[in-house]
């Protein structure tokens, strides 16, 4: 039986979406949690470490109770230090985000009891959320597989509680302890970045520019990660890795979807399709199928049905990928 450990805040959200809708919910590790206790149902277990509020505690447990192979021994509020969150959406992918609580980081001592896992997803949303000292602890006490979301990393939380992206200047410590690095294409463009820039252009995101993927890529994997994953919006992904002692570049198109609802989650579902596929398959193109298709789920609602079992699963990926 498999064991996949989601890592990462439980965010108490309010969304505001892009037409002019609110959605109160929990959120972040809650997605891929709940997605990969439905794939993994009768054949795996999922455990949940996060830090929240003591308020939240009963009503997080009470959203996971429906899922019997969901672990909730690494969701902790001793500490009652959650992560509260308010993400206003300018259009379908755009969005403004204000923070006003957060959660104490993951530390080893966390992940401790949990070392068994045969995968670790790290769903962070701000740069203080994951010790790097819990990655190191992971590769010497275990031979889970470390799936890292650089969403964390390339987010800073300033004093107003204004979300503004950031530059990850120090990646090169962490990239030797990430087996599989996820990102979009605006924070690959926080991690590839020049050594002096004009001022006039800094802040600017091109969206249709991917010049920079190859070089970042090479780079990566150099520094020691397996496969690195940019997602493309609603285009698909592209995955780099190395075969045979050169790099290869994959891309894998989306499942398409006839109306997006809600994309807040979309990145950590993610995420969880990842680690299914490589805790079950060990092959980079099935878990980016599993990916794409968890993230192309999560857009369909504002609850956590729109995420299926596995033999539904598994017939979206072959009606797309066949």
């Amino acid at each position: 039986m498999k064991k996949i450990a989601i890592l990462g805040p439980i965010p108490r959200d309010t969304i505001l979406t892009h037409k002019n809708e609110t959605i109160q919910k929990y959120g972040c590790a809650t997605h891929p949690a709940i997605a990969l206790a439905k794939l993994m149902q009768g054949n795996g277990e999922v455990k949940v470490i996060s830090h929240v509020h003591k308020k939240d505690h009963a009503e997080i447990s009470e959203l996971f109770a429906p899922y019997k192979n969901v672990d909730l021994r690494g969701l902790d509020c001793n500490s009652d230090r959650g992560t509260v969150i308010e993400l206003k959406f300018l259009d379908q992918n755009n969005r403004l985000e204000k923070q006003t609580a957060f959660m104490n980081p993951i530390l080893p001592e966390d992940v401790k009891p949990f070392l068994d896992s045969d995968a670790f997803v790290f769903v962070p949303i701000t740069d203080f959320e994951i010790s790097l000292s819990t990655l190191k602890y992971i590769k010497e006490n275990s031979a889970g597989i470390v799936i890292f979301d650089a969403h964390g990393p390339t987010t800073a939380m300033n004093i107003n509680g204004s979300r503004e992206r950031k530059y990850w200047i120090d990646i090169d410590e962490w990239l030797p302890y990430i087996d599989v690095l996820k990102m979009n294409l605006e924070e690959s463009m926080c991690c590839w970045f020049k050594n002096e820039y004009d001022i006039d252009e800094m802040g600017h995101y091109d969206e249709e520019n991917t010049e920079h993927l190859d070089d970042f890529g090479a780079y990566v994997l150099e520094k020691g990660v397996d496969v690195l994953y940019v997602t493309l919006d609603s285009r698909g992904c592209v995955a780099y890795s190395m075969k045979d002692g050169k790099i290869n570049k994959e891309f894998i198109p989306s499942v398409p979807v006839d109306e997006v609802i809600d994309t807040t989650g979309c990145g950590d579902s993610f995420a969880g399709g990842l680690a299914y596929g490589f805790a079950y398959h060990n092959d980079e193109i099935i878990a980016a199928r599993y990916a794409n298709t968890l993230g192309a789920m999560r857009t369909q609602g504002k609850t956590y049905e729109v995420f299926k079992d596995l033999e539904h699963t598994k017939a979206i990926i072959k009606k797309h990928y066949s």
